[in-house]
């Protein structure tokens, strides 16, 4: 009985890592064929059938996008806007769903509701209104446009996520600091943002990917193409040469890879913590 209770575990710890694995193989195809699109001798016709490595392997594509284009210059416009925004977002969203957190029964339940209805606004409500404001304060045609959602914590999605985390803390860990003489600042930097790990991890990652693939806010604010970030620079390439797909698909490769780090990055990070507590 021992031998068969032993080769059942075995089998379904077998059949538990399977499906992940195969989860993350259907994710990671796409992946893989626009790697190997990329490696295509310029100007072939896309193949009739999936190719996973080219007869011909060539990396000129990856040489021939910063020839046409000035793709250094956007991908270190996509960097600082992306990063600035990140750490922005992270201070803000956390301030107020730690000032939520701390507020009482009723009003907690007024912001609750008000980020239920501010989440089923659409964006496009907000384009027109939000373009006039910016063209009155102007900072239209620079980054300022593009980070200042962040000012408000980008999205209440990102606050909520912070607010669920600190009222799952024992109030009486901050009342006891606030004793001992701390402020609400010194609360929220020593205690609750080291107990928030987990969700600065996950915020981290979904405000890179907002700013990182922001393709509408930078074609609506900028004008320069100096300040123009990858997502400008994919429709640009797409526009000079709409049939040239092995250089599409290196410009492709070069916004996707970056995302894929940081996941790896704040992936690890997170295991790292959880295995330290």
């Amino acid at each position: 009985m021992a031998g068969v209770s032993m080769k059942s575990n075995i089998l379904r710890g077998i059949l538990g890592h399977l499906l992940p694995i195969t989860l993350t193989g259907l994710f990671l195809l796409p992946l893989a064929w626009m790697f190997s699109a990329s490696l295509r001798t310029p100007g072939l016709l896309p193949p009739k059938e999936i190719e996973w490595l080219p007869s011909a392997p060539t990396y000129v594509n990856y040489i021939r996008i910063f020839e046409i284009l000035p793709f250094g210059r956007y991908l270190l416009n996509s960097f600082v806007v992306a990063f600035s925004g990140v750490l922005l977002t992270l201070v803000t969203a956390s301030w107020a769903g730690f000032g939520m957190s701390l507020l009482g029964k009723r009003a907690r339940l007024r912001l609750l509701l008000l980020s239920a209805v501010l989440q089923m606004i659409p964006v496009t409500a907000l384009w027109l209104t939000r373009f006039l404001l910016f063209v009155k304060i102007g900072i239209t045609n620079s980054h300022l446009a593009l980070i200042a959602p962040a000012l408000m914590g980008t999205t209440s999605l990102f606050i909520l996520l912070f607010y669920w985390t600190f009222r799952r803390t024992d109030r009486a860990v901050f009342e006891s600091a606030e004793l001992d003489g701390a402020n609400l600042f010194q609360i929220w930097w020593h205690i609750a943002l080291p107990l928030a790990r987990p969700a600065l991890m996950a915020v981290s990652m979904l405000s890179f990917l907002f700013y990182w693939n922001d393709f509408i806010t930078p074609l609506l604010y900028l004008r320069s193409q100096t300040l123009y970030t990858l997502p400008i620079g994919l429709l640009q390439l797409q526009e000079m040469d709409k049939t040239n797909w092995s250089v599409l698909m290196a410009a492709s490769v070069v916004v996707t890879i970056p995302a894929l780090i940081v996941f790896s990055v704040l992936q690890r990070a997170l295991l790292w913590w959880d295995s330290e507590q």
